[in-house]
């Protein structure tokens, strides 16, 4: 079982609209739910290819309860620990011409007893599990080192972590000793990673992922493939991008928790991240005509 932990996550209700006019009424065309979170779009990929994963974290009120009632109509299984405050919605309204306007709500504060209650949750988890995935935002409330007790858990369980995090999170994480780091894209030092404790760091850049090993420096891409797509507004591309890096993430799972090789865990992951809409759905089809078609090629360590 595959264990994805989503300390902050969101419910996005979607509005389409005829038009957008600033303090006037609009009338809403269609209303759409999606659960919103890194943890959870790795989940969602990880149940469409057919591996047994548990979404976790932490989630409350109304709309705690309709991310859990979205992820199950997915078939994704939860265990959440629940909390006093409501988890945070994102609001998106879509114009006539596609272009996105986003309200964000703050995140719910974490009270020392919801922590202690996760702690707990979480660690009866390891019990099963085969890898853990500690991924996105911390919210109010939450030290910055708990992804690094987190991961510490697992590790006394066993569990192998892939942590994709950012800022100081990520920094008290990698000190223990994850078997992956998804780095940001603008981390300009990933070497640093793997000497302050990662085992592995993978970085995503374009249509390029390189992941540095204790074997070398591993780059992962489609050979051949053309740098061509629509035309979509910025928010569509930050979507799109955001989609792309949690497939990446849920790419990489399976090879970390089976131990595969780095060629078939680099050619899985790259073919995943290619295949998967701006929506984080993925096109098996598309995955299986894509997976041949990636070159990993491997640049000695010195």
């Amino acid at each position: 079982m595959i264990v994805t932990v989503t300390l902050n996550p969101a419910l996005h209700v979607g509005y389409e609209t005829e038009q957008v006019r600033l303090g006037g009424a609009n009338a809403v065309r269609r209303v759409s739910y999606r659960p919103g979170g890194r943890g959870l779009s790795v989940a969602r990929v990880l149940h469409t290819f057919g591996h047994d994963v548990v979404a976790a974290g932490l989630a409350g009120g109304a709309s705690g309860e309709m991310i859990r009632a979205e992820l199950a109509r997915a078939g994704v299984a939860t265990q959440f620990t629940w909390i006093s405050g409501e988890s945070r919605q994102v609001i998106e309204v879509t114009g006539p011409a596609g272009d996105v306007t986003a309200f964000c709500e703050p995140a719910p504060y974490i009270t020392t007893e919801e922590l202690g209650r996760l702690a707990a949750d979480y660690r009866s988890l390891m019990a099963d599990a085969t890898a853990a995935v500690l991924s996105g935002s911390l919210p109010a409330g939450l030290p910055a080192e708990t992804y690094g007790s987190l991961a510490t858990y697992a590790a006394e369980a066993g569990v192998p972590v892939v942590l994709d995090a950012g800022g100081s999170a990520l920094r008290h994480g990698v000190s223990r000793r994850p078997a992956l780091v998804i780095a940001e894209p603008e981390d300009k030092d990933p070497e640093a990673l793997i000497a302050n404790g990662a085992r592995a760091v993978a970085v995503l850049s374009g249509g390029r992922v390189s992941a540095i090993t204790a074997e070398g420096r591993w780059s992962a891409e489609l050979a051949g493939r053309r740098a061509a797509s629509p035309r979509v507004t910025p928010e569509r591309s930050a979507v799109a991008a955001d989609a792309s890096r949690d497939a990446l993430a849920a790419g990489f799972v399976p090879g970390i928790a089976l131990s595969w090789s780095w060629p078939d865990t680099l050619a899985h992951a790259v073919a995943l991240a290619a295949s998967s809409g701006p929506a984080g759905k993925v096109d098996l089809e598309a995955y299986e005509r894509l997976l041949p078609s990636v070159a990993v090629t491997l640049e000695a360590r010195e």
